[in-house]
């Protein structure tokens, strides 16, 4: 059998998400015995042309360049795979699209006008077909494996589309949200992280996007309910998946 040839492009991001092939360690060896990584920057410096199997994409699309990239990111790829929550929603660098941007870049650059860039921070689905997204700030590398190996195997990809508060029930953890009263987004927030913050007691940042059906509007209602002001509330959605559609429309009321 001929090896998968995969390629993982990086765009506006911290590179956190492709990192996280590089963490799966061993199960990276026994990987690289079926997949060909054609193009990683992160991993190795030479680079195998496309067309490629398997494409992930990691970062937000952010200047006037990078829409030309991804579109031929599109055109070499049989499949193009958003990772992350920059690729997914725009991450944190849609924080930017609330804000006066060339005002950013006249404290950021000493010749701003030299600087060209979008009016959004916006995820590579505004632009291209993306055949699948995995979540996640950063993604987990057990869904990146898992991912793969589906694919290898002929299976439709099938991804989390259960709300984080399953991962807790899951996990046997007590309701911050309901015991506390600690501000928590896991209602209306996709899991896959293993309800990592709950299980620590805090709440959920939310950082893997909005569930299939979030309901965002009844979680904005529900922490007025707890007394949250206004601008607290504001920041609970304005952080990883500001750019999110549902956390968007929150994030707007108080804008």
């Amino acid at each position: 059998m001929s090896k998968l040839k995969v390629a993982v492009f990086k765009f506006s991001s911290c590179d956190g998400c492709q990192l996280q092939f590089l963490n799966l360690e061993e199960e990276l060896l026994q990987l690289t015995e079926v997949v060909d990584f054609a193009l990683f920057y992160e991993a190795r410096s030479s680079v195998e042309p496309g067309p490629y199997d398997i494409s992930f994409v990691e970062g937000s699309i952010s200047t006037p360049h990078e829409v030309e990239l991804i579109n031929n990111v599109r055109r070499e790829s049989k499949i193009v795979v958003a990772i992350g929550a920059c690729a997914t929603s725009g991450g944190i660098q849609a924080l930017r699209n609330w804000a006066n941007l060339d005002e950013f870049k006249s404290y950021v650059y000493p010749r701003p006008e030299w600087i060209e860039v979008l009016k959004n921070a916006e995820p590579p689905s505004k632009f291209i077909k993306v055949d699948y997204e995995i979540r996640g700030c950063p993604v987990s590398k057990e869904q990146l494996l898992s991912f793969i190996l589906q694919y290898m195997r002929g299976k439709i990809p099938t991804l989390p589309v259960s709300p984080l508060c399953i991962e807790c029930k899951v996990a046997g953890n007590v309701c911050v949200l309901v015991v506390s009263g600690t501000p928590c987004l896991g209602p209306i927030t996709m899991g896959g992280c293993g309800a990592i913050c709950p299980s620590y007691g805090r709440g959920c940042y939310g950082c893997y996007g909005p569930a299939v059906d979030p309901q965002a509007p009844a979680m904005n209602r529900l922490f007025k309910e707890l007394d949250l002001k206004p601008k607290d509330i504001q920041l609970l959605f304005k952080q990883f998946v500001n750019w999110a559609k549902g956390f968007k429309e929150v994030v707007e009321e108080y804008e």
